[in-house]
């Protein structure tokens, strides 16, 4: 299967949404417990700008996973530092979408000249976890307990990757 990262759009959102709103039915990959509105995400959508991107992967006019890069804080001393977050559809996980949605938003951070990158990742998500620390990504600290999702208090593992 052909897939190729790109800007998102617009046109975009109705599938973004589908991919996250499967994540919070299905999965402890976000805090998030009630499904978005097409509406909320292409708010969302909206927020990001130029330096923070949002980015698909694309197969034939079919979205399979998005990432983006988000301010880790509004406090300007931060602004060197990004999160990323991705999602892959459930049906297109494990044919490594998910490494090619990571190498191209640490290619547009490295192009955006941020100086570190931020990824938190619940605890029990070790295909994530592996998924970061392959592309140069180290843990420095979990976080217990900081969510509860399906009846489960949950720790959220930080890791970091320098840049350039």
């Amino acid at each position: 299967m052909t897939a190729r990262v790109r800007k998102a759009s617009e046109a975009d959102i109705s599938a973004i949404t589908d991919i996250y709103n499967e994540a919070i039915r299905d999965t402890t990959a976000t805090f998030d417990t009630e499904p978005k509105t097409v509406e909320e995400r292409l708010q969302w959508l909206r927020s990001h700008d130029n330096r923070h991107p949002v980015l698909v992967l694309d197969s034939g006019g079919i979205v399979l996973g998005w990432v983006s890069l988000s301010a880790w804080s509004e406090r300007q001393a931060y602004s060197g530092t990004a999160e990323i977050t991705y999602y892959v559809a459930a049906g297109a996980r494990g044919q490594g979408f998910g490494g090619m949605l990571q190498d191209a938003i640490v290619a547009e951070a490295e192009r955006q000249r941020f100086h570190t990158l931020i990824a938190r990742i619940t605890a029990g998500n070790e295909i994530s976890v592996r998924l970061c620390e392959s592309s140069g990504f180290e843990h420095v600290g979990t976080m217990k307990e900081v969510g509860r999702k399906f009846g489960e208090l949950l720790d959220v593992h930080v890791l970091q990757k320098m840049l350039g």
